[in-house]
């Protein structure tokens, strides 16, 4: 399985969403939290194109977007191939 990275904040209800998505699929992920560390904000948004909200996801160093994106992967039929491959 490929290498999960999440960017959050600690009461983000997004990143809640994301992680409890993943965490049913039985998927392990590196979570990063961005509340307080202006620096480690900037990384991800430089790893995300712009993309400065949180969550801000990553599979297999792939930039997939937030919640909403994991979400529409996931009933497209699309994550766990994304996730396997």
């Amino acid at each position: 399985m490929k290498r999960v990275e999440i960017y959050t904040t600690r009461s983000c209800p997004y990143c809640i969403a994301a992680k409890e998505l993943l965490s049913a699929k039985g998927v392990a992920f590196e979570e990063t939290d961005v509340g307080a560390d202006p620096a480690l904000r900037r990384r991800m948004t430089e790893r995300a194109q712009g993309g400065y909200t949180v969550p801000q996801i990553f599979i297999g160093g792939e930039h997939v977007g937030g919640c909403d994106d994991l979400h529409a992967l996931d009933a497209a039929g699309r994550l766990d191939t994304l996730l396997a491959s």
